[in-house]
Formats: C-alpha cells, structure tokens, sequence
C-alpha cells in the first residue's frame, strides 16, 4: 500500500449523513409466534453533479458520500478527487422519501450529458450498470505484480468470518472489503456489491490509498464483468468472492491478468483465473472436504 501525496485543500467536502443500518419489524415464524426482526435499511438516493440528475443509487446509507464519490471514480466521470469540491447529502431533501446527493465539481464535467447517455447493463443488484467507456479502457490497465499465499488467503477469511456485520444480524446485504497483506483496511456493506466497491474506491481517494503487490480485495457477491473492471480500475490484481464467477467476469479477469479467487469459505477455494499469482501450499487444505457439485 501507499499513500498518494494530496494535499487537504485538494480533498472533496463532505457531509456525514450516515442513515440507520437497520429497521425492526414484527414477523411471524413457523411456530405461529409473532417476533421482532433487524431487516435492512434500504432507501433510495438521486445523485446529482453540477445539478444535473445522474443516477439513483438504492443504498444502506452508511457511507452515502464516500459511495457517490467512488461511483463517479468508477464510471469514470471523474478522473482525480481534486476534481470534486464537495459532496452534500440530504436524506429529507428528495421526492418521495429518497434522499438527494448534490456533487459540486470544481471545474465541471466536459460533455457530461454525451458520457452519461452511452450505458451499458450489467447483472448488478443495487446498482448495477456502467457507462460504456469503461470497457474501452480495459487494455490500457497494469495491474501490480501481486502474489498471494495460500496461508494469506485463509488469514484474509477468517478475517472476514469474525467481522462484525449488518448481515449477520439482519441478512439480506453485501459486504466489500479491501486488505493490505493479512491486514483489513476497510470493510464495507450495502444493499448491493456494486455500492459496497463503490465506497472502497472513494474512500480510498479520500484517504489517499493507492493499491499495491499487496493489496486483495474480497467482495461476499459473484465475480461479474463489472466487479472484476472496478477492482482492475482501483489498481488491484487478487479479488476473492465468496461467490463464483460468470462468464463475461471470467474473460475479463483473464484478459486482465487478475487473480479471481471463487467459492472461498474456510479451507475452501477455487482459483479461476491468473494462478501464477496464488503460491499454493496444499497442505494447508488438509481436513477440508473438496466440493465440486454446484460449482
């Protein structure tokens, strides 16, 4: 990891509008008992840049202004977080309950109305479409020598297994998070993936991290094309999933060059793409029960 030189007075304003996580509601199980259950916050945010309506980004709202900053980061709207004066976010300012995020950018954004009409649909929960210069850009990305260590990995989700989260006591969400060696720097959750990665690449801008030989991401969501780019684009060549992989995510982490880790629970891993980047040592599997059906 390294920490890029950015001085305060470069850094975005922004608010801290975090939203409750979690509602309590009264459900009825299988005994015929009424009970009280956490489910998951989700509301409804409409971005705005320069006062012009962008997107809708159904979220958490945990981080909603380190989200919208990573989601101009990935789709490329913005190219350096100097770029972004401030971010301001008002749960009680939308219609209809949705909550509103107006982006001041410091110089505008040049034919912003041509680069936000070319999308591209992806298979995304939460928010999940990208516009389409996003993919023109893939062989002009170098990914990092990176290797990982079969012992790493399974440090990197015992990690994950005793972190603290909204899905264990309310389910239904997605968790990001990004590590430095066994390190985790920051663990994210949202309604969908694609926020949770969005909020890693803003708060990395924000906290001036750049990834490095060093740096894995784990997503608990399938390896799309989409997530597999955004990992590229954040400058990070090992992704592990405790999902699997599609096809698309699959030829473009192999176009790439990543390491796409799938299917990693406990001892449990498969490696799909890149495996010259993974430092085997299979005796560290012993004990583990090799599962192929459902793969």
């Amino acid at each position: 990891m390294s920490v890029a030189s950015s001085h305060p007075h470069t850094l975005p304003r922004l608010t801290q509008a975090q939203a409750e996580l979690t509602r309590q509601i009264e459900v009825v199980n299988a005994h015929g008992l009424h009970e009280q259950v956490s489910i998951p916050a989700e509301r409804a945010l409409t971005v705005y840049v320069d006062k012009r309506e962008i997107v809708t980004l159904m979220t958490l709202g945990a981080h909603p202004e380190l989200l919208v900053l990573g989601y101009l980061r990935n789709q490329r709207l913005v190219r350096e977080v100097s770029e972004v004066e401030s971010i301001t976010v008002d749960w009680d300012a939308g219609e209809d309950g949705a909550g509103v995020a107006a982006v001041k950018t410091r110089h505008g954004i040049a034919d912003i109305q041509a680069r936000t009409q070319k999308r591209v649909v992806t298979t995304g929960c939460g928010q999940g479409s990208v516009f389409g210069d996003l993919m023109g850009e893939i062989d002009t990305l170098t990914l990092p020598d990176a290797r990982i260590s079969q012992a790493r990995l399974y440090a990197v989700l015992n990690a994950i297994r005793l972190q603290e989260s909204t899905y264990k006591s309310a389910g239904s969400v997605h968790g990001c998070a990004l590590f430095h060696g066994e390190h985790m720097q920051i663990f994210v959750e949202d309604v969908g993936r694609h926020n949770a990665i969005d909020t890693i690449a803003g708060w990395m801008w924000m906290q001036g991290v750049v990834a490095d030989a060093d740096s894995i991401f784990y997503t608990t969501g399938r390896l799309t094309s989409e997530m597999v780019i955004k990992s590229a684009h954040m400058g990070v060549a090992v992704v592990v999933s405790r999902s699997g992989i599609t096809q698309m995510g699959y030829d473009m982490a192999a176009r790439l060059q990543l390491c796409a880790i799938g299917r990693a629970t406990n001892k449990h891993f498969l490696c799909y793409t890149a495996p010259e980047r993974l430092l085997l040592d299979p005796s560290l599997a012993a004990g583990g029960v090799h599962k192929v059906a459902g793969v």
